[in-house]
């Protein structure tokens, strides 16, 4: 058995924060037992979260300029994001201090001209009016009760859909018990054209949601994912296999 050593702890108004390594890995947690984020040590920009690499799938659709991530964590989505794709524009939005201070302090979290890391509620965040629309908008949102459950909201997907381009993505991360959510099923189809999504099987149920509709072929799209998966250093095949459209 592995045993992880705590390399710092804290709390603030939200509920307690902790990163531990375990030699192999660092790892940020909200609760006992809970990995918000895993970052391996030899391989940081590889993602090691099962629903982190579904999210990636969106990059068979789009190759953003301008993606914008809600909820940081360890910052592992933006590391990856930021090491893949050249040039990119990043913005990471955490509500906690703490935790970004953590991201950069223990998980080398990117920095540079076109890294913005802002410490702002996301809600308040999206109605912002001086902010660029984006390719994708990342939401994964939690806290140490789970999900923020306003992510389900008409609200928030209306909020998602003002900030992305007209050909933009939206991807979410929500648990798998909101797969028949009506409030988030119906907002969805309101707003977006192109909806799919990809159960897991480790609890999360990830969305992929388009504002324009796109027709990749299968064989393109399988073509496309094994060619990304040499490049991100996962299997995305695997995922590509179960998304379905919603």
């Amino acid at each position: 058995m592995t045993t992880s050593n705590i390399l710092y702890s804290c709390d603030d108004e939200y509920g307690h924060i902790t990163v531990l390594d375990d030699g192999q890995s660092r790892i940020l947690s909200f609760a006992k037992g809970d990995e918000q984020s895993k970052q391996k040590i030899s391989t940081p920009f590889v993602l090691q979260h099962e629903y982190t690499q579904a999210m990636m799938l969106v990059l068979l659709f789009k190759q953003p300029k301008r993606a914008t991530i809600l909820g940081l964590g360890g910052g592992c989505l933006l590391s990856t994001l930021h090491n893949h794709i050249a040039g990119i524009n990043l913005t990471a939005v955490e509500l906690r201090p703490n935790v970004i201070d953590i991201a950069e302090r223990f998980f080398r979290l990117p920095k540079g001209k076109k890294v913005q890391i802002i410490e702002q509620c996301a809600n308040q965040y999206l109605d912002r009016s001086d902010q660029k629309k984006v390719d994708i908008l990342f939401t994964d949102i939690y806290n140490t009760k789970g999900m923020d459950e306003s992510v389900l909201q008409q609200r928030f997907i209306e909020q998602c859909n003002n900030n992305i381009k007209d050909d933009g993505w939206l991807v979410l991360n929500c648990w798998s018990e909101h797969t028949n959510h009506p409030e988030l099923i119906e907002s969805l189809r309101e707003y977006f054209l192109d909806i799919r999504a990809l159960d897991t099987g480790c609890g999360n149920w990830v969305v992929l949601a388009s504002k324009s509709f796109q027709e990749p072929s299968e064989k393109q799209l399988k073509s496309q994912a094994q060619k990304l998966s040499t490049e991100l250093g996962f299997n995305l095949t695997k995922w590509l296999s179960r998304l379905n459209e919603v």
